[in-house]
């Protein structure tokens, strides 16, 4: 029965020594489920928040087409009807001229800077090429100084090796001593020669490896004379459609977003104002002594303009609405939208 009762005692041991490794099995399984059941949750979190993100998208899309769309019906049934068709045409030709304005100013913008920055890119480039031209004089000069120096040094050294070697009786060891001090000094001294020469070599390589540096873009000062000549382009527009009476209503058409019912009269009076702003958009295209007017204006707008900081390229508007030095009004109205074509 003894020996029975041990092999049962160890059969029981066998079984807890198993039973307590299974459960640490599980629990590592366990962390690992709730590892990747955190991270779902995390993922499904995100998820709807996009998703509500695109819900709201679409309700702000549905309401921007429904505003379109009313605007477009309202705009059917004014052209459907003779009494408000005609006033309707006015009204967006009238924003047409005002657009075509601000289209001239930028255009005229973009052309003045594109024409600056290839000059100031070309001075520029042309400082940049002389400044590497003496760079290189001078790192050449020193180089050829070096290699100079390096030769005459292996040269001294060579001299005095040889006489040394020559050197070969007893009668010499005082001679060959001295000789040999000598010829430490020498050899120490082209050392010193060979690193000035590999020196002025890495200054000639690090200059030959160097890119020419990136153009910042326009000055401060170039950025001043466009706009400035901006705003007088912009003031030739106003007193060229000042006698057509048409000015203050583009300018109030621009800043409306549906047509008047009745502020342009009968058929009759909206046909003379299309006929009137066909002629209009004729006289801002005119191109006759145009540079000669900008350039006499822009002057004028030189000794008069300021600015709050040493940086900034527009102008104060009320330093430039001196009507008894022929100033302009044109940056306090905003006329042509001018401050979306100038440059900052």
């Amino acid at each position: 029965m003894l020996p029975l009762m041990k092999l049962i005692r160890q059969l029981g041991f066998m079984r807890l020594g198993l039973g307590s490794a299974q459960p640490e099995v599980d629990h590592d399984r366990l962390m690992y489920l709730f590892r990747n059941r955190a991270e779902l949750k995390k993922a499904y979190s995100g998820i709807q928040d996009e998703v509500q993100r695109l819900k709201d998208r679409v309700k702000q899309q549905e309401g921007a087409t429904a505003r379109v769309q009313e605007m477009l019906q309202g705009l059917e049934a004014r052209l459907s009807q003779p009494e408000t068709a005609y006033p309707t045409l006015v009204f967006y030709q009238l924003r047409e001229l005002w657009a075509f304005g601000l289209t001239l100013l930028t255009q005229f913008v973009a052309e003045l800077a594109a024409q600056q920055e290839e000059r100031e890119r070309r001075a520029f480039l042309a400082d940049y090429n002389r400044r590497q031209f003496d760079r290189r004089q001078a790192i050449d000069a020193n180089l050829r100084e070096a290699e100079a120096r390096a030769a005459e040094a292996r040269d001294a050294v060579a001299d005095l090796e040889r006489r040394v070697a020559s050197l070969r009786q007893l009668w010499h060891y005082f001679k060959r001593r001295a000789l040999r001090l000598k010829l430490q000094e020498a050899s120490l001294h082209s050392l010193m020669c060979v690193q000035e020469l590999e020196a002025a070599r890495g200054a000639r390589a690090t200059l030959d490896a160097e890119a020419p540096p990136e153009f910042a873009g326009l000055s401060v000062e170039a950025r001043r004379a466009i706009n400035l000549a901006t705003v007088a382009y912009a003031q030739i527009m106003c007193d060229r459609l000042a006698p057509t009476q048409l000015l203050e209503p583009a300018r109030v058409a621009a800043g409306r977003r549906e047509p008047p019912r009745d502020d342009y009269g009968d058929r009759q009076r909206c046909d003379a104002m299309m006929a009137e702003i066909a002629r209009s958009r004729g006289l801002l295209e005119q191109r006759a002594n145009l540079s000669a007017e900008i350039k006499q204006l822009s002057d004028r707008f030189h000794e008069l303009a300021k600015y709050r900081k040493d940086d900034d390229t527009v102008p104060v508007a009320d330093s430039l609405s001196d009507t008894v030095n022929g100033g302009s009004r044109v940056l306090n109205d905003d006329m042509w939208e001018v401050y979306r074509a100038l440059l900052r």
